[in-house]
């Protein structure tokens, strides 16, 4: 039974993440074989004051960039 974790910023639409389930869940059947009906996928969406990258939390790093 696979379970995906994908951990994204705030902000993605609900269409979005359907569509990224729905991805993830193909290729999983696709690429190992294993059943959509056993496949499980989580999407926890993290603040950009809660991530950080290249030394910088996110909503920094953005405010740098303008």
């Amino acid at each position: 039974m696979p379970y995906v974790n994908v951990q994204i910023i705030k902000g993605a639409s609900r269409e979005q993440k359907a569509e990224l389930v729905a991805d993830i869940t193909n290729s999983l059947s696709r690429v190992l074989g294993k059943s959509p009906e056993h496949t499980h996928i989580v999407i926890q969406e993290i603040d950009e004051e809660n991530w950080g990258f290249s030394g910088l939390l996110t909503d920094d790093w953005k405010a740098k960039q303008t």
